[in-house]
């Protein structure tokens, strides 16, 4: 064992942001908790990475329904988190335990930062790695913290590559031949490379509280109540450390995919379609969650199924086309499914169509309701057909590309 792997890193995982871009699907439940591929969720991801990395002293930050996270993680069970020392720690936004700019819900994930970093200060990690839960991935954090401990690195900023024309959405970095990062745009209109921040950072965290606290002086006195003036990482913190000129990238090889919008929701389904992209089937370095067993699913006689995933419980007596139903989803005979995700125990009848669309759990498309278009741009997310949790679309009902039904809607 090498001495980077007995020192105490820490892990912190950002999942309280209120996910406003998934629209309707996220008014009632927080992002990281979206299914994907019918038996995953997306917190499923950064746990078990962490996990198969060997990290098991694990903080989730929770805010935005936050009890519902809390459950959904079954207090770290499924990836031997739940232990006496160390383990999975929910840390919830809190009253009373500090300054008026340290109140309720953080106001961006640097800003969260600023009000951890007397708890990490206790802790007393020698590396902190901070990462988001919105992502689909595999990756092994450990090699990001050798990589950050070679350099001497004060952050290290974990890479993918995306098409240009996506980089917007993101943070860009440019690096120099030794990795050393001479450039970062946060969300640039004009993005000049490709190479994007994948959410996941090593920090030295004697730095980290030292430059938040230092953010926090020049900022603070201009913020609202409630607010740190830190707003979110890419807007203050990351560019105040490259300036310092000790940050570093480090690149991650193969899949990842942010999930943060409708159209990359269902971009990232139509990739694992027919593939597990190397990050879903390595029994090495398994993805597991808190899923409830069902019996498996059952393709009736009549039924055409291509290019699809059907999660257990679910029962097909229609067609599906290129898409992903989750558990105790029913279609019935005549029904048609294409380029679609259907969250579990969503009742299709018969002859209903849906395209395009995301339908959110507990869902029920009567007879012959149409929903969503063929004609559909993949790559726009007001296109994409949002259904809400708990609606209803009666019965010859055509609901054009792009609409969206708040939860319990009949329509």
């Amino acid at each position: 064992m090498t001495a980077v792997s007995r020192s105490h890193v820490l892990a912190l995982v950002q999942a309280g942001g209120a996910g406003g871009r998934m629209d309707v699907l996220t008014r009632e439940r927080a992002k990281p908790t979206l299914p994907f591929a019918g038996v995953f969720q997306l917190i499923d991801f950064s746990l078990s990475n962490l996990a198969n990395s060997g990290i098991t002293d694990v903080w989730l930050s929770v805010q935005f329904q936050g009890a519902g996270l809390g459950e959904e993680v079954a207090n770290g069970r499924p990836w031997d988190l739940d232990r006496n020392r160390g383990g999975l720690r929910l840390l919830m936004a809190q009253e009373g335990t500090g300054g008026t700019d340290e109140e309720g819900f953080a106001q961006g994930n640097a800003d969260e930062l600023y009000r951890f970093r007397d708890q990490v200060v206790a802790d007393g990690p020698e590396a902190l790695v901070v990462l988001s839960a919105d992502h689909v991935y595999r990756f092994d954090v450990m090699d990001a913290v050798r990589a950050h401990r070679r350099t001497g690195a004060e952050c290290t900023i974990v890479t993918s590559t995306v098409p240009i024309d996506e980089a917007s959405d993101h943070a860009t970095v440019e690096s120099d031949d030794d990795g050393r990062v001479t450039g970062f745009a946060y969300k640039p209109s004009s993005p000049g490379t490709g190479t994007v921040a994948t959410e996941i950072f090593v920090y030295d965290p004697a730095v980290l509280v030292a430059v938040l606290e230092e953010l926090h002086r020049e900022l603070g006195a201009d913020a609202a109540a409630g607010d740190s003036g830190l707003g979110d990482f890419g807007e203050h913190l990351l560019p105040r450390l490259v300036e310092r000129g000790r940050v570093y990238s480090h690149p991650m090889p193969g899949y990842w995919k942010d999930l943060g919008r409708p159209h990359k929701y269902v971009a990232a389904h139509h990739d694992v379609l027919t593939g597990d992209l190397d990050v879903l089937g390595d029994q090495e370095w398994p993805m597991v969650g808190h899923q409830q067993q069902r019996a498996a699913a059952r393709v009736l006689e009549g039924a055409r199924v291509s290019d699809s995933l059907l999660s257990p419980g679910s029962t097909v007596s229609g067609t599906v086309v290129r898409s992903v139903l989750g558990p105790g989803v029913v279609v019935e005979r005549g029904a048609l499914v294409r380029d679609s995700v259907v969250f579990q125990d969503v009742r299709i009848g018969e002859g209903a169509r849906l395209d395009w669309a995301v339908v959110d759990r507990d869902c029920v498309l009567e007879a012959g309701a149409e929903v969503g278009s063929p004609d559909t741009d993949p790559a726009d997310s007001d296109a994409i057909t949002l259904i809400g949790r708990g609606s209803r679309v009666g019965g010859g009902v055509a609901l054009p590309g792009g609409s969206r039904l708040e939860p319990g809607t009949t329509a």
